[in-house]
């Protein structure tokens, strides 16, 4: 029988067979699950109501759904799905973000983190080793609730569950606010997001498409009409959230979590209630997992060189979900110009609500 030894607890093999076992049939049916044709017709009709259509990005069109901007089309039933059917518990984590944020990144973290009393980390099925970590935290609205009917696992998950995001908050699963659950949203500078966002689309896009001009995407993001945005108000809605709740949301920023990840990490473990011992602390647990976790070693994994996922309606190959996880890399693409715009539009849009953004770090004030 597989056991480990950590902090003078044995842990059955059983509950690291059944949480595999949980993990890849959740997959499988995510990625299965057709839609049904009245389904379907319920979302053609939701979406010929909404007034607004976004073609900024090109091949990748956004709706306008209550004040902020969706993926058309396909993204907008899961996001609604979502809303009405998901029941969370008060166990439950959910991360949240803008796209191109990090969020990958922040996802091994937690599952590696909440996980590691029952999965050794030089295991070779570790799941962080066979599945991409959107896999190990799927997203509720793009994969969990993106098919009819969505999946049925997520039931029989134990928990705590973990389960990810990008919708704002006011838009989130109704169950959520009043559950007790945790969230945790990473924020980013949003000239290293958009310039993450803008090489993702292009590299996503159908080989038929023309790239996505980098101008262009500049001029869509200081509109607002960036998928899940606007960028400002999604983040200035958490911050105020964790402001007012701080023991139900935690706002992490991804240049404080790149310099510090082993101090972060701490922090985001106490957080989701499963707090280092000191003895692993000194038995360099929190290094392992900042280790296996570490942005050369995902990258280099075979399933996410080869592997693809379902987001929405879209197939996407698993090695576009990582680029270069640099902080600052907007430098080397955004004009003085380019980069002016972006910060003066934020400035605008964040005054008064105690939130900023410091050349690459954000703060709040």
């Amino acid at each position: 029988m597989w056991k480990e030894e950590r902090g003078g607890k044995q842990i059955k093999g059983q509950d690291k067979l059944l949480l595999l076992f949980l993990l890849l049939k959740m997959v499988l049916l995510t990625r299965t699950n057709i839609p049904t044709t009245e389904n379907q017709e319920e979302q053609q009709q939701q979406e010929d109501q909404e007034p607004s259509l976004d073609e900024g990005l090109l091949y990748v069109p956004l709706i306008n759904h209550q004040g902020f901007w969706f993926p058309h089309p396909g993204f907008l039933q899961g996001v609604t799905a979502a809303q009405h059917h998901f029941v969370a518990r008060s166990k439950d984590v959910i991360v949240t973000s803008a796209p191109k944020s990090g969020t990958i990144w922040l996802k091994a973290l937690l599952f590696a983190t909440v996980n590691r009393k029952c999965l050794s980390f030089t295991d070779d099925d570790h799941p962080l080793v066979n599945l991409n970590p959107h896999d190990c935290v799927p997203f509720l609205d793009s994969q969990v609730y993106s098919k009819t009917p969505p999946s049925p696992d997520i039931e029989a998950l134990p928990s705590p569950r973990l389960f990810a995001t990008h919708v704002p908050y006011p838009l989130l699963p109704i169950s959520i606010p009043g559950s007790g659950c945790k969230i945790v949203y990473l924020s980013r500078d949003p000239k290293d997001s958009l310039v993450s966002l803008w090489h993702f689309i292009n590299a996503a896009k159908p080989e038929t498409s023309e790239p996505l001009p980098l101008d262009r995407a500049v001029d869509s993001f200081v509109r607002g009409a960036t998928p899940y945005g606007p960028f400002w108000d999604q983040a200035m809605a958490y911050y105020k959230e964790s402001l007012e709740s701080p023991k139900r949301v935690l706002f992490m920023r991804y240049e404080e979590l790149h310099k510090d990840p082993f101090g972060e990490l701490k922090r985001l473990a106490e957080f989701v209630g499963c707090p280092f011992t000191e003895e692993e602390e000194r038995g360099g647990v929190v290094g392992e997992i900042v280790e296996m976790c570490g942005f050369e070693r995902l990258v280099g994994l075979e399933v996410n060189k080869r592997g693809k996922m379902e987001m929405g309606k879209a197939e996407v190959e698993n090695r576009v979900f990582f680029r270069k996880g640099r902080v600052g890399d907007w430098e080397n693409y955004l004009t003085e110009e380019m980069a002016e715009r972006v910060e003066r539009v934020v400035e605008e849009r964040l005054k008064g609500s105690g939130l900023s953004f410091g050349g690459n770090t954000m703060s709040g004030a």
